[in-house]
């Protein structure tokens, strides 16, 4: 009676075990395909980050030019949003150009000097501007630039100057 006693608790015990382990197989089945789901709601040609996707265009247009280019891809030149965001859309340039070439993004000052605001309407609460930056100095300097200078920070430049650019869209 003992050994059967035993047995089944040894059973018991081993069934649990098996059930836990195939509950854990379960909950990382479910994160590695809410992963895959999260890196796949960017289309081919675009790289995923924080809930959006963004595109390098290696083409020199003036900013206006690339703006129109980004919201026919149904984007916007890219807003950034914080340092590590910034980074990552260095990395993004750096891995299609071997290099970290000054770059159009959204920031404009168009409408009213020193009033900076994104393309893409959202709030325009980080910044990365060089030392004296942005200056205006060769007057109508309205759009940002990344990448400026050995530091490789933002400059306002004239919006005409051929640059290529980075889009951003939301994932989907």
């Amino acid at each position: 009676m003992m050994k059967i006693l035993y047995f089944s608790a040894f059973m018991f015990a081993m069934i649990a075990q098996t059930n836990a382990l195939d509950a854990q197989l379960d909950d990382y089945k479910t994160a590695k395909s809410d992963l895959v789901k999260r890196s796949a709601r960017c289309s081919r040609g675009w790289t995923p980050l924080n809930g959006r996707c963004f595109r390098y265009i290696p083409r020199p247009m003036s900013w206006a030019k690339a703006e129109r280019n980004c919201v026919s891809m149904r984007g916007n030149l890219a807003s950034v949003h914080d340092i590590e965001e910034y980074h990552e859309i260095q990395r993004l340039i750096m891995t299609s150009s071997h290099e970290y070439k000054e770059t159009w993004i959204g920031g404009t000052d168009a409408q009213e000097e020193n009033l900076w605001f994104w393309s893409d309407g959202t709030s325009f609460h980080f910044t990365n501007w060089c030392s004296g930056e942005p200056n205006n100095i060769h007057g109508n300097q309205h759009c940002l630039c990344i990448n400026h200078g050995y530091q490789k920070c933002w400059d306002d430049l004239q919006c005409s100057y051929p640059k290529p650019s980075v889009c951003a869209r939301k994932g989907y």
